[in-house]
């Protein structure tokens, strides 16, 4: 009898905060060959959970969502359940969102216009040790490799005081000045979720208020003063 006979189907996790999107990922990947979908998250944080009792194969992991980010649930899930493969499956491809996701863990990254033939492709990839990269991926990496003194992210490599990336970014954007509200619309989450990140840095920083975060944020060189 062939490996190809006696192969498994992949147990995926879907990971996705818009119930419309989740759902249609559901259906087609249970039109797929090789893939069975095992359950479906809302956030982060029920991605994390649901790998804990299901332990699949692989998270298809969107990026932005609301209470854990698929970055912070990408680190988690390749931390607490190493057998667990993660790809990206997100709207977004700048290097904002790549690079910090592939330094979380994530051995697989796709953008939403993906086919059912890519997404079967990467998750057999990551399932083999191999990267599943979508092409346009593929090419990002090589171009921002291949620039001259280029730098995996403009983010430090190791945040400081234990902050999350989501925690040093809502961070940042408080060195921007500005507001929650304009915070929530920039991350797409809601402004309890930011005040949530701000009650957590500020505890695990020792601040008090947004001027000490911004005093902060220069004083640790995650923002420089402007030219001039």
């Amino acid at each position: 009898m062939t490996d190809e006979a006696v192969r498994k189907p992949a147990r995926v996790v879907v990971a996705d905060d818009q119930t419309v999107v989740r759902e249609g990922i559901v259906m087609l990947l249970g039109l797929l060959p090789g893939i069975e979908v095992v359950g479906a998250a809302a956030d982060g944080d029920e991605a994390v959970r649901l790998v804990a009792e299901l332990a699949p194969d692989v998270v298809l992991m969107d990026l932005r969502m609301p209470r854990c980010d698929g970055v912070e649930a990408t680190r988690r899930i390749r931390a607490e359940h190493p057998g667990t493969q993660v790809v990206v499956l997100t709207t977004f491809a700048d290097d904002a969102s790549l690079f910090p996701a592939l330094r979380a863990g994530a051995r697989g990254y796709l953008t939403k216009d993906a086919g059912g033939d890519e997404i079967v492709r990467a998750v057999e990839s990551v399932l083999s040790g191999d990267a599943g990269l979508s092409p346009s991926i593929q090419r990002r990496l090589l171009e921002r490799l291949s620039e001259p003194d280029s730098q995996p992210s403009p983010e430090p490599a190791e945040p400081p005081d234990g902050l999350t990336a989501r925690e040093t970014e809502v961070l940042l954007l408080i060195a921007e000045g500005l507001s929650n509200q304009e915070i929530a619309r920039t991350l797409h989450v809601s402004t309890a979720t930011v005040k949530t990140h701000i009650n957590n840095l500020f505890a695990k920083t020792g601040l008090k208020d947004r001027a000490q975060a911004v005093r902060y944020a220069y004083g640790r060189g995650l923002v420089r003063p402007p030219a001039g």
